[in-house]
């Protein structure tokens, strides 16, 4: 057995893994432990060496094949619900040579270990039934692991200080760093709507500090708003900025003196605007205390600081104190009192208040009103409310019963409790450190799971060596091997389409150009219509000006679609309304259009010619520099 998990080396055709290693030490010592106890009959020991050959942790060689037998094995010996769904995982993408793929043997897997309580492959087993993938589209069985997931996912909420926990966002897209698949601008996810104000988030991030500085610097000056506004940054945290209570608490201090006395006195001669910002930082004070976040919990100094923010009526106070009423926190329990808190909170537009009302009013019976209330904390992505909407529209109640539209809500409550399942801290932590094997491995877990964000990163890493090329995107005849170094175009291709599925754009545009390229299909053929039927879907979202330029040059050459010089026109004025900075490919495009729109017109061709009576649209003429004017 030593000799099986030290000396035999990985499989030739092991994708990830790069090397052998030598282990340290201590760790040598540790695995020999581990297989004497393994040895001995303890699964957890059996269990703790398949995971150091998966994930390759401490230092220990990734092997999966080797992760593979020893899962397999705890998997038939105790029918361990866990090393079920890694082999569920692993038959599912074949990950690492390690085994062949085989979707129906995936789904076996994970349906059991879903059966068994595993929760990673309940929302596995759930989002294979919600998008149909190796079985036939299936509502009903969808919503059944779902619904497992989101009592978990809100056991787990609720089960933080009062108001429960804030589930904390990691499932970020990593094309998105650098502005989208195609780059800033010319991606659906950086252009129109999805702009993003500063430019890529590497660039936002930067910006990011700069606020910080400013912020810092004005509120050294006496500015009230950004003092106040470097304690919510702080209080609240970022994926550029870590939480920090501590510093928060300093912040909103600072604030709240400027209005009252260290006795809970108003000041004389404030500034216009002080009570109202000081009643803010009550209402984060006064919550800081109530869940003890960077102090001891008091309730009783909770109390006090949200008096103080109701008589200006701050809605964070009035909510806190309903809640406090609510569960006879350092107050006699009062429901009426609550509700009246709540509702006051509520008609400010407060989620979190907007959903203990409705809580309330369901539990009364008046379920017409307390959908309304739901609805309204869902537009501020409330989880709880999703919860209830999803429980509502299961069981039909209040409202017409509708499973596709439970499902969904379902689906939206189990991803939002990232912590409990998903891989994406780890995953986001290991990209960043440059090691993209580990990041893949955890991302195509995630992405099993139905995480949209998981499967457009997947697809992106194994992108990596063709995203660089200018020419693929230009020459349809330029191809690169489908199976170069991290490369599994097929692989790719599963997992842009399943993206896409998710109303992901840039991944649809991506389906085309794979399509286009022949990457991924079984003998690498292009084909053109089913591009163009992805390039068309994304064309009439209006948001992608990749696509329309994509459906402007297949008109203008008659791939996959008739050639249509007229109609390749419009797809480009179209792209550079989309993207205003495309200007330039935009204009050398329509030039050249117009130019073989002439010589079809002189030399007698078939293709339908530019309509001059449509210039008037001409996005050249319409968006050139002067000078660039006559010319056009």
């Amino acid at each position: 057995m030593f000799t099986f998990l030290f000396l035999n080396s990985p499989n030739s055709d092991d994708a990830i893994y790069k090397s052998p290693k030598r282990v340290s030490e201590p760790l040598f010592q540790a695995v020999k432990l581990l297989i004497d106890s393994w040895q001995e009959g303890n699964d957890d020991a059996l269990y703790t060496l398949a995971n150091l050959n998966f994930y390759g942790t401490y230092g220990f060689p990734r092997n999966f094949s080797r992760a593979f037998d020893l899962y397999s094995e705890l998997a038939s010996l105790e029918g361990n619900s866990t090393a079920q769904s890694m082999l569920g995982f692993m038959y599912a993408t074949g990950i690492g040579g390690a085994v062949k793929k085989d979707q129906s043997r995936a789904f076996l897997y994970h349906t059991v270990a879903a059966d068994g309580g595993d929760i990673r492959s309940q929302m596995t087993t759930a989002y294979r039934h919600y998008a149909g993938i190796s079985t036939p589209r299936k509502c009903e069985k969808a919503v059944h692991y779902y619904k497992q997931v989101a009592e978990k996912a809100m056991a787990y909420i609720r089960s933080g200080p009062p108001g429960g926990r804030t589930p904390k966002k990691e499932a970020y897209r990593l094309a998105d760093e650098e502005g989208g698949v195609y780059g800033e601008g010319a991606s659906a996810s950086s252009t129109g709507i999805n702009a993003k104000p500063g430019g890529t988030n590497a660039e936002n991030n930067a910006q990011f500090d700069d606020v910080l500085e400013y912020l810092d610097l004005m509120s050294r000056k006496g500015e009230l708003k950004a003092t106040f506004g470097l304690g919510r940054m702080h209080y609240e945290g970022s994926r550029a900025l870590e939480q920090d209570f501590k510093t928060a608490t300093e912040y909103f201090y600072d604030v709240a003196r400027r209005y009252w006395t260290k006795d809970g006195k108003i000041k004389q001669d404030t500034e216009p605007g002080t009570d109202k910002l000081a009643s803010k930082a009550a209402g984060y004070l006064g919550r800081m205390f109530l869940r003890g976040e960077g102090m001891k919990q008091d309730f009783i100094k909770a109390r006090v600081w949200f008096r103080r923010g109701i008589e200006n009526g701050d809605a964070l106070c009035q909510y806190s104190m309903g809640l406090m009423y609510l569960n006879g926190l350092g107050v006699p329990k009062d429901i009426v009192k609550a509700s009246e808190y709540f509702g006051t909170a509520a008609d400010q537009d407060w989620a979190p208040a907007q959903v203990r009302l409705g809580a309330l009013l369901m539990d009364q019976g008046e379920l017409t009103t307390a959908i309304k209330y739901f609805e309204l904390a869902a537009r501020h992505q409330i989880t709880e409310a999703y919860y209830y909407l999803a429980e509502l529209t299961n069981l039909g109640a209040g409202r017409e019963r509708n499973c596709n539209v439970a499902a969904t809500y379902y689906k939206i409550v189990v991803e939002k409790a990232e912590e409990l399942h998903s891989s994406f801290a780890t995953a986001n932590n290991a990209y960043d450190d440059g090691d993209s094997d580990t990041a893949l491995l955890l991302y195509m877990m995630a992405a099993e799971q139905g995480y949209e964000a998981g499967q457009a990163n997947v697809a992106y890493i194994l992108d990596q060596p063709r995203a660089r090329s200018v020419l693929a995107n230009i020459f349809p005849w330029f191809k690169r091997k489908a199976n170069d170094i991290m490369g599994d175009a097929a692989l790719a291709l599963i997992y842009w389409t399943r993206s896409a599925k998710q109303q992901n754009i840039d991944s649809l545009v991506k389906m085309g150009d794979y399509y286009l390229l022949g990457l991924g299909s079984e003998h690498a053929t292009s084909d053109a219509s089913k591009a163009a039927a992805c390039y068309q879907a994304a064309a009439d979202t209006q948001q992608s000006a990749q696509a329309l330029w994509n459906l402007g040059w297949m008109h203008e050459n008659g791939v996959g679609i008739d050639q249509d010089f007229h109609l390749a026109k419009r797809f480009y004025d179209q792209s550079g309304e989309t993207n205003r900075e495309a200007y330039a490919p935009v204009a050398a495009a329509l030039l050249k259009l117009r130019i073989r729109s002439w010589w079809n017109w002189v030399s007698g061709g078939s293709v339908r010619g530019i309509r001059e009576d449509d210039c008037k649209s001409c996005y050249l003429f319409e968006h050139a520099p002067q000078h660039f004017t006559a010319f056009h």
